[in-house]
């Protein structure tokens, strides 16, 4: 009965057209020149039939889970899919058993696990010693960075794999693939002029995400003469809005990118950054704040001004919230890149930091010492001070002894 089951749901089923069009071979996968080549270090090692671990790290759509089963395919290995999401201690013991028999009938274990940065460390660790002994090999895909959300034990038993978004001329040879199938195994269609550009924009290296537009706007076009007409409008109408990508990784990218072109006094790309940043959800006040860093770090009394609009866009936000604290954090943004700039704070403040740290930690003069209660002055606390304001011009020691003539500022 399940087979029955089975069968009347696999005929049922509508699999999607970025399914059906997978690549089945290595030479058929797209895109990642900088990873499989006729000679990369990957590619050789697959010729000798030799595996390692490895952790795929890319954004959605780049072909992480396609080359995670061409891998198998290519070194005839049995391969184990699993999703982080929905599989935890008990799957991956079920994979080692199922990896010991295929090793006593001769064939090594690829273990695929999808979104592992979403195990706990239990999890990870659960596969630790399966990999140092070699009962099976580990394939992990992630778009988040390894090093922030993969345990050290882990990374240091695997390779870690940087995939590449697809590049515009693999994405472009994906979506003519995706339209020749569709007009052989439905109708002919027409392309207005300007669609492809439009999908492979829209897309920006998501093979998947590409496939899918193809699909729905196809099926979603006018259908005249027979024939299918696909118009930008077609897909415009149809994707209304293109989510923008913004992953762990991205949100320190971006942030990094902010700072440094405020930084830099390039106004216009921080104000790029700043809208790339609004678009993707982050949090208003974690910008003004990097803006309250900037005024203090980077411009600091060339230009004390900074930091008060730096702030008050802060309070702005808090006020307003959004959208329309994205006019004070422009304004504030757009003054922090154009102000003059000076990294005498941070250098005088991290300079004492580091020479304390480093051993120079001395007491403060006697003169200079607490001498507000009755018995101060028998220690010889405060012995000696001179009210500056009463005498400007008295010479008076302010440095510990063992700093005299120490420089933390540049003035």
């Amino acid at each position: 009965m399940n087979n029955l089951f089975t069968e009347l749901e696999n005929q049922n089923k509508q699999i999607p057209l970025a399914e059906i069009l997978r690549p089945k071979t290595i030479e058929d996968f797209l895109g990642q020149s900088n990873v499989i080549s006729p000679n990369s270090p990957i590619l050789n090692l697959l010729k000798t039939n030799r595996l390692f671990s490895m952790i795929f790290w890319g954004t959605p759509g780049c072909g992480k889970t396609t080359l995670a089963r061409l891998i198998a395919t290519k070194t005839n290995a049995n391969f184990i899919e699993i999703s982080a999401v929905t599989s935890g201690v008990k799957d991956i013991k079920d994979a080692v058993e199922k990896a010991k028999e295929s090793l006593r009938a001769g064939q090594k274990t690829i273990l695929f696990i999808d979104e592992i940065h979403r195990y706990s460390k239990t999890q990870q660790d659960a596969l630790l010693p399966h990999l140092e002994n070699g009962t099976l090999f580990l394939i992990g895909s992630t778009t988040e960075n390894p090093s922030f959300q993969v345990v050290p034990a882990l990374l240091s038993r695997v390779q870690v794999v940087r995939l590449n978004p697809i590049n515009d001329e693999s994405m472009a040879k994906i979506i003519k693939k995706g339209f020749s199938y569709l007009a052989t195994h439905y109708t002919l269609m027409e392309c207005e002029s300007g669609v492809l550009d439009f999908i492979i924009n829209l897309a920006r290296g998501d093979a998947r995400y590409a496939l899918n537009i193809v699909e729905n706007a196809y099926f979603a076009s006018d259908l005249k003469d027979n024939k299918r007409i696909l118009t930008v409008k077609t897909i415009e109408e149809i994707c209304q809005q293109r989510n923008t990508r913004y992953s762990q990784q991205e949100h320190y990218d971006c942030a990094s990118a902010f700072q440094k072109s405020l930084r830099g006094g390039d106004a216009d790309a921080a104000i790029y950054y700043l809208a790339k940043m609004i678009v993707a959800g982050e949090d208003p006040r974690f910008i003004a704040r990097r803006l309250i860093t900037c005024a203090s770090e980077d411009i600091g009394n060339a230009d004390p001004n900074a930091l008060n609009i730096a702030l008050n866009a802060y309070k702005a936000v808090e006020l307003l919230g959004l959208p329309e604290g994205r006019i004070p954090l422009a304004q504030a943004v757009i003054y922090v890149a154009r102000a003059k700039k000076s990294n005498e704070s941070v250098c005088a403040i991290d300079s004492a930091l580091s020479d304390i740290s480093a051993g120079l930690d001395f007491a403060p003069p006697m003169h200079l010492r607490d001498a507000h209660y009755k018995d101060a002055s028998k220690y010889g606390f405060g012995v000696g001070y001179v009210y500056t304001p009463d005498n400007p011009d008295y010479d008076q020691q302010f440095m510990p002894d063992e700093l005299l003539g120490k420089k933390y500022t540049q003035q």
